[in-house]
C-alpha cells in the first residue's frame, strides 16, 4: 500500500524535501501507546518509539508525536520497528487543556485533519451549549467542523433538533444519522474522499464509534450501550486511533469527552458565534461589550427576540473563561521559560492566543 491511502501528497513531499532525509523515510501515526506508536509506512503498520534525542528536545508532551502526525522514522532492518526521529509540522491541530491538572498543558487530540465531525447523539444527551464548546474547538484548530446527530432511530423530532443546532452553528452543516437504520450514510460518505482525513469526537456514549464501524462495514471498533438513567455514555474507546476505511478516506476515533476545557482562542470565539459578531458590528461603540451599552446593537436583537439570551449568555461566559484561560497560559509558559528562549527546535506550535496579546498589550 502506497503512502498516499494514508494521506501523503505533493504538499507534504515537498515539506519532506526541506531537509537532507536520505537515510530515513516518512510514516504516519496511527496510535499512541504512551511510550509506543504504531506507525504506518510504504512496507506496512510496524511498532514505533522515539528517538533519545527527539525526546530530549522536546520537553513538552504535544511537542512529540500524536496520531495523525507525519513523522520521520529510521527503519530497522528484520527487526519490523522503527525509531521516529522528527515530527513534520502539522497542517492542523485539534486540542484541549488536559484534563485533572493544575497547570496548563495542552493535549493533542489528533493532528492533520481536514474534517472534524462532531458528534452529539439525539437523546438526552443532546446539548447545544456544549456543542458551542466543540465549535470553537474547531474553528481553533483549523479543520472544518461538521455536525452529526447520531441516533437519530430514537427521536421522533429530529428534523426540530437539526433546525435548533443550525441556530447555534451558523454555516455549519448538521446532519441527522442512524446507523442502526443506515440512515445519512452517502451524506457522511461524501466527506470521505481517498486521501481525506476525518475525525470523530463528542462525548462518552454518542455513538463515535458504532460510526466507525458502519462506516467501514466491519466491527473494527468495540462498542457498549449507555446508562438509561440519563443517557450517558460509558468510556468504549481508550486511545485514539486512525482507520482507513472503504470509501478512500481516513478516519481518527478518540475516547470520550466527560468535559471540554479550551486550550486556547485561535479566533474560534468569532467564529463559534458568527452571528453575534455580525450583529455586534452594528453597535454604536466598537469596542461595545454586548452588556448594556447604549447604542448596543446586540442588546437590541436580543430584546427584539432575534437573538437568544441564553446564547449571548454563553458568548459571555465562554469569553471570560477564554481570557482568564489565557492568563494562565502566560503564567505557565513564562513559569516553564523564564529566560524567554522558547523551544530548542522547529517542533511545530500553536501561536499565542489572542487573549494572550491582549493583555500582554495592556
Amino acid at each position: 500500500m502506497n503512502l498516499e491511502h494514508y494521506g501523503w501528497n505533493t504538499d507534504w513531499q515537498q515539506k519532506w524535501l526541506q531537509r537532507d532525509r536520505k537515510q530515513h523515510v516518512p510514516g504516519r501515526i496511527v496510535s499512541d501507546f504512551g511510550q509506543m506508536y504504531r506507525v504506518w509506512t510504504s512496507a506496512g503498520e510496524v511498532w514505533g518509539e522515539i528517538s533519545g534525542r527527539l525526546k530530549h528536545e522536546h520537553q513538552d508532551r504535544s511537542e512529540l508525536p500524536a496520531v495523525g502526525d507525519w513523522v520521520e522514522v529510521q527503519v530497522l532492518e528484520q527487526e519490523e520497528r522503527v525509531i521516529i526521529h522528527s515530527v513534520l509540522e502539522r497542517k492542523t491541530c485539534i486540542s484541549r487543556q488536559a484534563a485533572g491538572v493544575a497547570t496548563v498543558n495542552e493535549q493533542i487530540i489528533a493532528s492533520n485533519v481536514d474534517t472534524l465531525f462532531l458528534v452529539s447523539s439525539l437523546n438526552d444527551d443532546f446539548n447545544v451549549r456544549r456543542m458551542e464548546r466543540y465549535l470553537i474547538m474547531a474553528w481553533n484548530s483549523g479543520v472544518t467542523p461538521v455536525i452529526l446527530l447520531s441516533k437519530a432511530d430514537l427521536c421522533p423530532d429530529a428534523e426540530l433538533k437539526v433546525a435548533e443546532m443550525e441556530g447555534a452553528a451558523p454555516g455549519v452543516p448538521v446532519h441527522a444519522i442512524s446507523a442502526l437504520e443506515d440512515v445519512g450514510r452517502d451524506i457522511v460518505s461524501a466527506y470521505l474522499g481517498e486521501g481525506i482525513t476525518v475525525a470523530l469526537t463528542g462525548s462518552s456514549g454518542c455513538g463515535k464509534s458504532t460510526i466507525v464501524n458502519w462506516l467501514s462495514e466491519a466491527g473494527v471498533q468495540k462498542t457498549q450501550g449507555i446508562r438509561e438513567d440519563d443517557s450517558r455514555g460509558r468510556h468504549t474507546t481508550t486511545h485514539r486511533q486512525l482507520f482507513l476505511l472503504p470509501q478512500g478516506g481516513i478516519m481518527a476515533d478518540t475516547p470520550g469527552m466527560r468535559e471540554l476545557r479550551l486550550f486556547e482562542d485561535e479566533g474560534g470565539l468569532a467564529q463559534a458565534f458568527s452571528d453575534i459578531e455580525e450583529i455586534g458590528s452594528r453597535c454604536r461603540f466598537a469596542d461595545c461589550k454586548h452588556e448594556g451599552e447604549a447604542g448596543c446593537a446586540v442588546r437590541e436583537a436580543v430584546e427584539a427576540g432575534v437573538l437568544e439570551e441564553r446564547r449571548l449568555s454563553n458568548y459571555h461566559k465562554t469569553q471570560r473563561e477564554l481570557k482568564f484561560q489565557a492568563v494562565k497560559e502566560a503564567r505557565s509558559r513564562r513559569k516553564a521559560d523564564p529566560k524567554g528562549r522558547g523551544s530548542k527546535s522547529g517542533a511545530p506550535r500553536k501561536s499565542s492566543s489572542y487573549w494572550t496579546k491582549q493583555l500582554m498589550d495592556e
